[in-house]
């Protein structure tokens, strides 16, 4: 299973809308939001997929883009939660609060997606491997990520290439 990951959209459709058809087109068949999302438009392009997103340090309207999640079908996470895909655990959080990020790693969670930085890495602590897609806002390269859970593949994807 191919899972997309995205992050920092802070609202910004047009660049949403192109990472979306990037992920798609590279076989994604589940996304993930990694907060700052930024405005229900930008979680229209996750509805009629299977998804996930926790809210970033500027999503202010909480209640409003937890709402109108639910009555979409995207799943929200709120502030960092995990998920299990092909018996993988999957842990999300925004990455901008440390006692969060230290609960989600005590868990040993197979991979941790974060965002908040705006710039992309993959490296390993300890048994999880963190991914941090990059950001398609405020980004000297906007970028996303795809990970492929069965190979234990990451590749960055970068718009306007």
């Amino acid at each position: 299973m191919r899972v997309g990951i995205l992050s920092d959209t802070h609202g910004r459709v047009a660049a949403a809308k192109e990472a979306m058809s990037l992920l798609l087109k590279a076989g994604c068949e589940t996304f993930i939001h990694c907060g700052d999302v930024g405005s229900t438009d930008v979680l229209d392009l996750l509805a009629g997929h299977p998804s996930s997103f926790v809210f970033g340090n500027t999503d202010y309207d909480r209640e409003v883009l937890e709402r109108y999640a639910k009555d979409i079908e995207v799943n929200c996470l709120g502030i960092g939660g995990a998920i299990v895909l092909e018996k993988k655990k999957l842990a999300v959080t925004h990455g901008d609060d440390a006692e969060i990020l230290r609960k989600l790693l005590a868990d040993e969670p197979d991979y941790l997606f974060t965002g908040h930085t705006h710039i992309a890495k993959d490296v390993r602590q300890g048994k999880t491997r963190w991914i941090n897609p990059g950001a398609l806002h405020r980004a000297a390269v906007k970028s996303v990520a795809m990970v492929d859970l069965e190979k234990g593949e990451v590749e960055f994807l970068k718009l306007g290439e």
